[in-house]
């Protein structure tokens, strides 16, 4: 067996299955998967790949390799305390979509296994799925194998649902008795570390169905996967992951910088390789474009940072220390392929990691500084345990961490009260709901004096009468201008909010007062209640009002409704079956509508979406509303839509020949009713979930009026047709490039000959020739342009610039200050900092260059007087 470093490793892999086997070397694929909002990070070698092995993407060949970086954070708290448990590891891959199968596999692996890297033979097993005999023949077949050594195994078989699936075959090492558990049943499948697995392959052969049916798949896949750090493991005959040359040096920086020796407490060992662990990923998540936030991929970057920095502290490590372990992990990577972007941005790399260790040290720092203080009044009053609720203080309110505090505490010869600290934190959960139940309460009076069983919605009634009102959840007799409250009538033309369609607006109106309805909703029993505000007069319990829906509201939200059971047909049937609802909003502007699918819809797509249901609408198609059975309805093939809830009768909305829905919204009688259709966006809003937002009727008229008056008023100020816009708009831009190349020119020439006039007003401060003058500039980049010219013709030269744009009320000031200059004292930053005050503003920078700006253009002169000044004074 050879000895390998772990880059050396990944190269032989990627080597063998590209020179020796034909297969694409690719590069790693960075941790933000791209065009999958299924995914929040890379976590598996394969994962870049989905396309091509769903056929959605033709591959750029049939078989690939690679080295994927890949996170997975699931089981963080294992990290540092298993011999392979990391958040960053790289997945050695060999793919074959539709090119190779098993007899090619199979061998491959025991080829790069036993021959490249020399692996001894007599040590290694395979599993199986128990009714995969081409796997079995295929192992007996492969030279110096040991038929004994075959393992069946019922769980070797990868399938997640209905789709491609197979069974796989999995190659393990033994790494001897003295790695195992003891038991006399130990072997492969045994939880302890004697047999490792080093290999896994893949056999996408079937197609499952919905109902279970594994069918052949017509092109069969392979996808392989062996983790680097785990066989780099060993190669370098070593007990765990931590202790290979892909994590050990930056254990050994942990160690240096903490003053802990590594194997001399199996507890310090832990925060060592966590420390190790979470530098390397958090280094090559920043690395791939991840920055720190309070959401998704960056909130799990920093979940990793903070816990590196919580286990620094608990080795004793007082200052910050993850910069120097970014050092550590490039040159670790320094010599690597895929791996140069890591050099490139090193410096970067620090600096967001600083930034973000000192907000957690400041965290951190209040939280020592409080926890010290009430350490203190404990001692005091005779008590070592720290009360639970001031630990959950400390938690709650400012964000420490209990596991710090505690540590702290142990520190101290203290403990926390954790019985008494975890019953706050339960408190605080019940507290929550509490609140919930409290506000739901409130906002739903007693109705059980009313007979809401005597409430009916009818779509043509015109008059009703107030049966019940509230304000704040109470139960009121009356209301007045300007009061908000609830309403109930005895009988309501209505539509009530439900299924993601808005409730109707209108107006209600008695003798003495006119009461505005903002929208209807449904309290849980059903009873249908209006949202409402007294416009003018009075409202009373008992009261008659006539009953105005606004009919061009509730039309309009019918177009958008129906709209939306198009669009969901239309789009099954361009885009595919697995298009579903997740969600729905309809109103009168606009619908929005939330579907499963694991990529955006191209634009080809939306355009053929949006013809095919305008296709549909100007067929005129009369919407049938049937009443019937839940099962006869499902029968009939009509979907449900999300958020609705339903009976054992269902009422089902029907466009005949396109689309069949469970709802009880409100829709057109007509498709033609609907007018025009038009999608206006598409974007991703969680994982696996897409949202398209369209418009319709008269709102898609005017956003279709508002484009062509854009293209009308576009054609009439470039003087051409309508139709020969773009090809105009082509020739301006083409004039607008050429003018500003050569206003650039001007510029660059005109900054010559100012700079050269400057020469003429040098003069001397102290040790340095000085030029400090007012000058015309366009902007920032052209004054320092002016300075570095007007410096570079000084010995000793210090440049002060002043440029004043009039009309913006602005100033702009440049200090440029040449090598001699800085050596003899000037320091540009400390000069630009003082003047910048005199014209209302800020800056700073190096000792060769400090820019500012300010917006006191009056200032300008006084701000050159004082640079001078405090250039005489830094003179030595």
């Amino acid at each position: 067996m050879k000895k390998m470093s772990g880059n050396e490793l990944r190269e032989a892999y990627l080597q063998f299955f590209a020179e020796k086997k034909g297969h694409l070397r690719l590069p790693s694929a960075s941790l933000i998967p791209e065009n999958d909002p299924t995914l929040l990070m890379v976590g598996a070698g394969m994962a870049p790949f989905k396309a091509y092995f769903t056929g959605k993407v033709k591959p750029p060949r049939g078989r690939i390799t690679t080295s994927q970086r890949c996170v997975r954070t699931g089981d963080i708290e294992n990290v540092g305390r298993t011999a392979r448990h990391q958040t960053y590891f790289e997945m050695l891959g060999n793919f074959s979509f539709g090119d190779y199968f098993k007899k090619e596999a199979i061998p491959w692996s025991w080829e790069f296994l036993t021959e490249v890297l020399e692996l001894p033979k007599d040590k290694l097993w395979a599993s199986i799925y128990p009714k995969d005999t081409e796997a079995e023949e295929l192992w007996k077949a492969q030279p110096g194998f040991d038929p004994t050594h075959i393992v069946k195994l019922e769980d070797n078989f990868w399938e997640i649902g209905p789709g491609p699936c197979g069974p796989d075959t999995e190659i393990f090492i033994d790494l001897g008795e003295e790695r195992g558990c003891g038991s006399p049943t130990c072997g492969v499948g045994c939880d302890c570390d004697r047999y490792l697995e080093i290999w896994n392959n893949v056999f996408t052969q079937f197609d499952r169905t919905e109902e279970g049916t594994y069918n052949d798949l017509e092109h069969k896949n392979i996808d392989t996967g062996m983790g680097l750090e785990r066989i780099a493991s060993v190669m370098q005959g070593v007990k765990n992951n931590f202790e290979t040359d892909l994590l050990f040096p930056i254990i050994e920086y942990a160690s240096k910088v903490s003053g802990v020796q590594y194997g001399a407490d199996a507890e310090t060992d832990i925060s060592l390789k966590v420390i190790a662990d979470h530098a390397r990923s958090m280094t090559i998540m920043i690395m791939d474009g991840i920055l720190p936030s309070n959401e998704g991929r960056g909130y799990v970057l920093r979940r990793i940072l903070r816990r590196a920095v919580r286990h620094g502290r608990m080795l004793g490590i007082k200052d910050k220390f993850l910069e120097g372990a970014v050092d550590a992990v490039c040159d670790i990577y320094a010599d690597a392929s895929d791996f140069e972007a890591l050099g490139q941005k090193k410096e970067y790399i620090k600096k967001v990691i600083a930034l973000e260790e000192d907000r957690f040290s400041a965290t951190l720092e209040q939280g020592i500084e409080l926890l010290d203080g009430y350490m203190a009044e404990t001692k005091a009053a005779g008590s070592k345990v720290l009360s639970g609720e001031l630990g959950f203080k400390l938690y709650d309110t400012f964000g420490f961490p209990w596991e710090l505090t505690e540590e702290i505490l142990h520190e101290n010869d203290m403990e926390l009260d954790k019985e008494a600290f975890d019953k706050e934190m339960q408190a605080q959960r019940d507290r929550a709901r509490a609140a919930r139940a409290e506000n739901e309460r409130y906002a739903i009076p007693d109705l059980q004096g009313i007979d809401t069983a005597a409430l009916k919605v009818d779509l043509s009634a015109r008059e009703g009468k107030v049966v019940a009102i509230w304000k704040d959840g109470a139960l009121v007799d009356e209301l007045q201008d300007g009061d908000e409250a609830g309403i109930i009538l005895d009988v309501t033309p209505f539509y009530a909010e439900g299924g993601g369609q808005v409730g109707d607006k209108g107006v209600l109106v008695t003798e003495f007062g006119r009461i505005q309805a903002v929208n209807a909703k449904k309290l849980p029993d059903g009873t249908v209640y209006h949202e409402c505000y007294v416009e003018e007069g009075q409202l009373k319990v008992g009261d008659k009002v006539e009953i105005k829906v606004d009919q061009n509201v509730k039309l309009a939200s019918a177009r958008n409704h129906t709209a939306t059971h198009l669009l969901q047909a239309a789009l099954k049937r361009v885009v595919g079956q697995q298009v579903n609802q997740a969600g729905s909003s309809v109103n009168a502007d606009r619908l929005r509508f939330d579907f499963t699918n694991f990529e955006p819809v191209s634009a080809q797509q939306l355009a053929d979406v949006e013809e095919l249901v305008n296709r549909e609408i100007l067929k005129g198609t009369d919407v049938v509303i049937e009443h019937m059975s839940k099962d006869e309805a499902t029968g009939k093939g009509a979907m449900a839509l999300f958020g609705e809830k339903y009976g054992d009768v269902v009422r089902v909305v029907s466009v005949p020949g396109f689309s069949m829905e469970l709802c009880g919204g409100s829709h057109v009688t007509n498709v033609g009713q609907i007018g025009l259709f038009k999608i206006i966006s598409e974007t991703g809003v969680a994982a696996g979930v897409r949202r398209i937002e369209a418009i319709t009727g008269q709102a898609a008229l005017d956003y279709a009026f508002g484009k062509m008056k854009v293209v009308a008023e576009a054609a009439a100020k470039l003087k051409c047709h309508e139709e020969d816009v773009i090809a105009r708009v082509d020739d301006v831009l083409a004039q607008s490039k050429d003018m500003q190349q050569q206003l650039a020119a001007i510029h660059a020439e005109q900054a010559k000959a100012d700079a050269a006039a400057l020469g003429d007003r040098v003069q001397s401060v102290g040790a340095f020739s000085v030029i400090a003058a007012r000058v015309a500039a366009n902007d920032m980049d052209d004054l320092r342009s002016m300075a570095d010219m007007t410096c570079d013709k000084l010995d000793t030269g210090v440049v002060v610039l002043a440029a004043v744009n009039e009309a913006e009320g602005k100033v702009s000031l440049v200090v440029k200050a040449s090598k001699a200059a800085v050596a003899a004292g000037a320091h540009a930053g400390k000069v630009i900092k003082e003047a910048a005050k005199l014209v209302g503003g800020g800056g700073g920078g190096r000792p060769d260059m400090a820019q500012a700006g300010g917006k006191n253009p009056a200032g300008a002169e006084d701000a050159l007087a004082k640079a001078v000044e405090i250039l005489a004074s830094q003179s030595k």
